[in-house]
């Protein structure tokens, strides 16, 4: 998918800033390698913006077996309205780029099903 110019990039100061926090904001959780895939970028990009949210409290992390889970901080003190923001942000996404934003494939894997 073509994704469009970044509404919140000015403000934010990168694309994959902005990147990961409507990813996260979409799905309530996140790890790096899932938001550069969805996005089709780069993956060090997203790690690094990833650690600098967590860094300011913005974000939250915990261990799911060996991936790095990201989550909304409820800590941190603008988050409603960091959300509120975000959510406006989304309005600007075409239908197609929403829709693809929430939905989630993950159905368990057949035994022996190859890949």
């Amino acid at each position: 998918m073509n994704w469009r110019r970044p509404v919140l990039e000015p403000l934010l100061g990168s694309v994959s800033a902005e990147r990961v926090m409507i990813f996260i904001l979409a799905r309530e959780e996140g790890y790096a390698r899932d938001i550069a895939r969805f996005f089709e970028t780069d993956l060090y990009s997203i790690q690094k913006q990833l650690d600098k949210l967590e860094a300011g409290g913005v974000l939250a992390s915990r261990l799911a077996g060996r991936t790095r889970l990201y989550v909304w901080n409820p800590r941190y003190s603008f988050l409603p309205e960091l959300k509120s923001l975000l959510q406006k942000a989304l309005t600007f996404y075409s239908d197609e780029e929403r829709e693809n934003l929430v939905m989630i494939r993950r159905r368990p894997r057949r035994r022996d099903k190859p890949l």
